[in-house]
């Protein structure tokens, strides 16, 4: 029986992990490595990281970082953050990450997803597309951490993408972030039925019922997630968790 990959998102700033709401008040939730250990142990399927302050400060996520990542993970790992050269990621690949994740060049230089998947494999590559609020109630893809906004249509956007060879979209709404109440159903819905390649979503999910709701109603190839792994109970304590194999099953199949 197909179950799609749940997928722990951690969030880097000076190599540490933090938490935001709507992209804005980081909060400190502790060490990357000790992350890694507990998921070890809880057999979670995938992990990513994703250095939040790395295409602002015009720097790559630290490779230093995901060679010790790679050491000691047992499950597959992508990493992102100011990734925008061939090279940088051939140092992340051999320093153990399974695959990069891409926004903000992706929008500033679509062409480059090309170059990257020619060189390294669809599989290696995807591609996080950031989608906030327009002015006008709309929707927008962003770049930079959710600081500057895109005039570019959404499923054109993901279209140009696939045929450029990403292996991967992750769709993720900034408006959801954090929040705990939810996925954005209707936008990942809407660009995945434009593209034949993976699509994981991102954002908004505080429970198992979250996945288990929008798997019912729109299948995706992955559910991912930051506070739910993160977080326990109303008042938010830092409690690093992952559902076992038996919720797994019972949340993603389908009535």
């Amino acid at each position: 029986m197909y179950r799609p990959r749940i997928i722990p998102v951690l969030l880097l700033k000076n190599n540490g992990l933090v938490k935001s709401i709507q992209f804005k008040n980081h909060k400190y939730i502790g060490d990357p490595m000790n992350a890694v250990r507990i998921y070890n142990e809880l057999e979670a399927d995938e992990i990513i990281f994703l250095d939040i302050e790395a295409t602002k400060n015009n720097r790559c996520v630290d490779v230093q970082l995901v060679k010790d990542i790679g050491e000691e993970a047992n499950m597959p790992f992508g990493v992102g953050g100011g990734i925008n050269s061939l090279s940088q990621i051939e140092k992340l690949i051999h320093a153990g990450a399974e695959k990069v994740v891409i926004c903000s060049e992706a929008l500033h230089r679509p062409e480059f997803i090309q170059e990257a998947s020619q060189e390294f494999g669809s599989s290696t590559i995807a591609v996080c597309m950031d989608v906030g609020k327009s002015f006008f109630g709309g929707t927008k893809l962003y770049s930079h951490s959710g600081s500057k906004a895109h005039s570019i249509e959404l499923e054109s956007f993901a279209k140009k993408m696939q045929d450029f060879g990403a292996g991967e979209l992750i769709i993720q709404s900034i408006v959801q972030d954090g929040k705990m109440t939810g996925y954005n159903h209707e936008i990942s819905a809407a660009v995945a039925k434009k593209i034949n390649i993976p699509v994981t979503v991102l954002g908004g999910a505080g429970t198992m019922e979250d996945i288990k709701s929008l798997h019912q109603q729109h299948p995706f190839n992955g559910y991912a997630a930051g506070s739910l792994f993160v977080y326990q109970g109303k008042h938010r304590g830092v409690l690093i968790n992952y559902p076992s194999q038996e919720i797994k099953v019972k949340s993603t199949t389908l009535l």
